[in-house]
């Protein structure tokens, strides 16, 4: 009895992780970098924008990306505050605020990276080429140093 539910479990677990890795199968493209036996150090925004300086094609497109950060900040400073304070005003309860207060921040970075999508019309740029290659810039960049 106890192989048959190994072996059920052991199936339907494999289903899982396939499925799933189907449609996280964009993740691969940072594998070699976060998997690392060795991490990549930390760069600053100045060495961020040194590959946005030098590259033609991806640097503007990597360039956009972080331009939309901001929205999403707003997005999520906005959308916090003004859930809070529905919550506060109508329940007056402190764990009632702060939880919408969290999920307005979530919602808020939600709506707000959706306007910047539109607004920059991201979804005709390849972000994640431009990401992956900077990240083998900043890998090649920190292998050159002494």
């Amino acid at each position: 009895m106890a192989e048959e539910s190994q072996t059920f479990v052991k199936k339907h677990w494999e289903g899982f992780k396939e499925f799933w890795s189907e449609r996280f199968s964009f993740l691969d493209n940072y594998a070699r970098f976060v998997q690392r036996e060795t991490p990549l150090p930390h760069w600053s925004s100045s060495d961020v924008e040194e590959f946005i300086a030098s590259d033609p094609v991806h640097g503007p497109t990597l360039k956009t990306a972080r331009e939309t950060v901001k929205f999403g900040m707003a997005g999520s400073a906005i959308g916090a505050v003004s859930t809070a304070g529905v919550a506060w005003k109508y329940s007056r309860s402190l764990h009632g605020a702060g939880l919408s207060f969290l999920a307005g921040a979530v919602f808020g970075w939600t709506f707000g990276q959706e306007i910047a999508n539109h607004y920059y019309q991201l979804y005709r740029l390849d972000t994640m080429a431009a990401q992956v290659k900077y990240l083998e810039w900043w890998e090649k960049k920190c292998h050159e140093r002494p």
